[in-house]
């Protein structure tokens, strides 16, 4: 697995995004069709480009190129000069091409993201400038974007009230979100990483706090997805992808806060979360995306088998037990065989059919689909290969 991983991420992954690269305006190109066409004027997402940025942050830091710091360096300035509102604070949802708002609204997903790429792009440059910005975006969340019980989703680019549409799905319009929370909780996970920082590590132990009490159903053994203010579940839905992802940024957060064994230390849930998607979910050798009302969505995602691959080796880790470690080699085989676009000038494929088909023509580049998940997954396997080979 780790050898021909290895060798999709050099000859390819890398390569596509590196030619991605706007040195006119500055940042990434923001979106390349199903049929490879590059829209060099295409609107340019926060969230892409505060995942670009940690995506090649972090390949130097596990690959140790120098190069790839050129490349994070380019995310990282147009972020500052594009998307960080300097009236209001935070981030912008989208820019033109050439780096003028074009939505201006501020949600905490997309907040969180910001403070993610910040703080790796810290820890590979010692920028003091990057981890002050990721620090006032902290404060922006903890101020304009919770309340009392925990944080809320969208805003005006003044911080009042907008509905959530960006993270809402299913038919539902949510107050709150576990995918929201899940990712405020890596971002600052981050943050308390490259800084030690005690108030975000306070803010941390509240969020596993909510997960354990509020999010986690014992019953269905399984993580509710969208809720109102009050966190009552508003639609029966199991987000398979989701789940194993939560498992193991569980996991991670409390190896990083050094709380196994605490009143955090949430295994007895992650290790119920990850069987529960192997016993239940899991289809030999890929995972579907979801169950709603009962009913599986068939179709296989990028990114929910990139988070299979890591949830099963992070189980492995946890557990000892090989099977989990046998369904991350096969899942890595399904997404050779599936999801890699073998078209020269591609990348990946955002989502196939039961049958391995891309019949959705979904775009190859846009303002969610990026190299996040699957370098992710890529970094995840180098070092926690390393780890299982050294016993």
């Amino acid at each position: 697995m780790l050898d021909s991983m290895k060798k999709e991420f050099d000859g390819h992954v890398f390569p596509f995004w590196e030619g991605l690269i706007d040195k006119e305006y500055g940042g990434y190109y923001g979106e390349m069709n199903f049929d490879l066409e590059l829209d060099k004027k295409a609107v340019k997402g926060c969230i892409l480009n505060s995942r670009i940025l940690w995506f090649f942050s972090n390949a130097y830091l596990t690959l140790k190129d120098k190069k790839y710091i050129e490349y994070a360096a380019a995310a990282y300035e147009f972020l500052k000069k594009a998307f960080l509102d300097k009236e209001y604070g935070g981030v912008y949802w989208s820019v033109s091409y050439d780096g003028k708002p074009v939505e201006d609204m501020k949600h905490t997903y997309n907040q969180a993201f910001a403070i993610y790429g910040l703080s790796s792009y810290y820890d590979a440059t010692k920028d003091e400038e990057a981890l002050k910005t990721a620090f006032d975006i902290f404060n922006i969340i903890e101020e304009k974007c919770r309340d009392n019980d925990g944080y809320l989703e969208a805003f005006t680019r003044v911080f009042g009230n907008e509905s959530n549409e960006k993270l809402s799905e299913n038919g539902v319009m949510a107050t709150r979100t576990m995918n929201t929370l899940l990712h405020v909780m890596e971002g600052y996970t981050e943050l308390y990483r490259v800084s030690g920082d005690e108030k975000v590590k306070e803010k941390i132990c509240q969020i596993l706090d909510i997960f354990r009490n509020k999010i986690f159903n014992p019953a269905e053994e399984r993580m509710e997805v969208f809720f109102d203010a009050d966190y009552n579940s508003l639609i029966d839905l199991h987000s398979f992808g989701h789940d194993i992802e939560t498992a193991w940024l569980i996991d991670r957060t409390v190896e990083v806060l050094k709380a196994e064994g605490t009143k955090y230390d949430m295994s007895d849930i992650t290790k119920v979360l990850t069987e529960k998607i192997y016993r239940d979910c899991f289809e030999g050798d890929c995972l579907p995306a979801e169950k709603c009302k009962g009913v599986v969505e068939e179709t296989r995602v990028w990114w929910v088998e990139c988070e299979t691959v890591i949830g099963f080796i992070n189980g492995y880790q946890k557990t000892g037990d090989r099977k989990y470690l046998d369904a991350a080699e096969k899942t890595w085989k399904y997404i050779e065989k599936y999801i890699i676009d073998p078209r020269e000038g591609s990348e990946w494929y955002s989502d196939v059919n039961k049958d391995g088909v891309p019949e959705s023509r979904k775009p190859i580049v846009d303002a969610w689909t990026c190299p996040y998940h699957n370098g992710r997954m890529y970094f995840e396997v180098l070092n926690r290969m390393k780890q299982i080979k050294e016993g």
